[in-house]
């Protein structure tokens, strides 16, 4: 059995509470389990600008975080401006057995990212 077959045993029933957690809240479609083990990875993507998935490739296993930055930033100025919208890849490399709090804080900070965007209403009241 292959490391990501292990995390995947554990993280799957965490990626199910999001999915209770946001469905209805998000795009149609979504939120959008991976379970591609055979192909090398685990994870959800709340939206088109919103993902995190376990990986595992030939040099070992990753945690990938996608996600957008918001179009507003106080800091920016003439000499150090933040591009508004642009889209953040953030691979790191993860523990051959990644404990269950480590997932969950992967999860954590997806949601995070995806709680701050500015702007979006999807939550309506029937």
């Amino acid at each position: 059995m292959s490391n990501l077959t292990e995390i995947r045993n554990r993280f799957i029933p965490i990626l199910g509470v999001v999915v209770d957690q946001y469905s209805g809240r998000v795009p149609a479609g979504y939120p959008n389990v991976v379970d591609d083990v055979d192909g090398g990875m685990v994870g959800i993507e709340l939206d088109p600008n919103f993902a995190v998935f376990v990986t595992e490739d030939s040099t070992g296993l990753f945690a990938e975080v996608y996600k957008r930055d918001p179009r507003i930033d106080a800091r920016a100025t003439a000499g150090r401006q933040k591009y508004a919208g642009t889209p953040v890849y953030d691979r790191r490399p993860l523990d051959e057995t990644p404990s269950d709090q480590h997932l969950r804080n992967l999860v954590g900070e997806l949601k995070s990212a995806f709680n701050t965007q500015p702007g979006l209403i999807y939550i309506t009241e029937d």
